[in-house]
């Protein structure tokens, strides 16, 4: 049987896997981006990101006790055990799948994190209200881009319209619960799926685009069943740490 404490683990494993994963994938625009402002925009969000899962890994660490660290979670884990959504790990695209992921991403941490801050958990409250304050603006900033390529020039449109039918199907996973999601309390996952779909919603109309009429979603992420493009980014970014074992800066 489950114990809540392994529930929690698994949790926190999971808000540390997606940030960490989309944070990375982010990084691989730095030195690429369409105009300077935003390379340094798009970076400042990945940072970001790995800000926030090292925050969850380290009490997902403080939680097992048993030797692990911030950096053997992240760097020592096969892929397997990574509970990220699915939607984080794919390839980062061209700049309206980029935009448009982060947009659906960022839409249901706000609203998951403005939950997360008031739980009983203290730790767990405080990593989410610090979050919470970036998440507001990574929000803002893909909204405004999602608008802005959507209703835009033909090639834009085209552009995102690709995107949205590339990821709409991932993204019911960002409001579908897992069950150590379910298990913990304080978290009201209707609510959180309301908000997202209106959220998400009123901005793709303002973008003068439709979401895909497809109920199927993909799933298997937060159980870690993955896409190979999780593989890919592993080898990657666990080479250093796996070829130099307990190599520190």
């Amino acid at each position: 049987m489950i114990t809540e404490k392994e529930q929690l683990v698994s949790f926190v494993l999971h808000l540390a896997d997606d940030s960490l994963v989309l944070g990375h994938r982010n990084s691989e625009w730095t030195g690429h981006g369409p105009i300077l402002e935003q390379d340094i925009a798009i970076s400042n969000i990945a940072l970001d990101l790995i800000g926030q899962a090292r925050n969850f890994y380290q009490y997902a660490a403080a939680l097992k006790a048993d030797g692990a660290t911030e950096d053997t979670l992240a760097y020592l884990r096969d892929a397997m055990d990574y509970k990220n959504a699915l939607i984080a790990e794919l390839n980062k695209g061209d700049w309206a799948v980029t935009t448009l992921r982060q947009f659906f991403f960022s839409t249901s941490k706000f609203y998951l994190y403005q939950q997360l801050q008031n739980n009983s958990d203290t730790t767990l409250a405080a990593i989410a209200e610090k979050s919470l304050k970036e998440v507001t603006y990574h929000l803002r900033w893909s909204a405004e881009w999602v608008i802005r390529l959507g209703d835009g020039t033909d090639e834009s449109n085209a552009r995102v319209k690709t995107a949205l039918e590339y990821l709409w199907p991932y993204t019911g996973e960002l409001i579908t619960p897992a069950s150590y999601e379910q298990a913990q309390p304080g978290i009201d996952f209707a609510a959180l799926k309301k908000n997202w779909t209106n959220h998400v919603l009123q901005v793709l109309e303002q973008a003068l685009l439709t979401p895909p009429v497809n109920d199927w979603m993909q799933s298997g992420g937060k159980q870690g069943i993955h896409t190979e493009h999780l593989g890919y980014l592993l080898a990657e970014m666990q080479y250093l740490q796996r070829s130099y074992p307990g190599c520190e800066w």
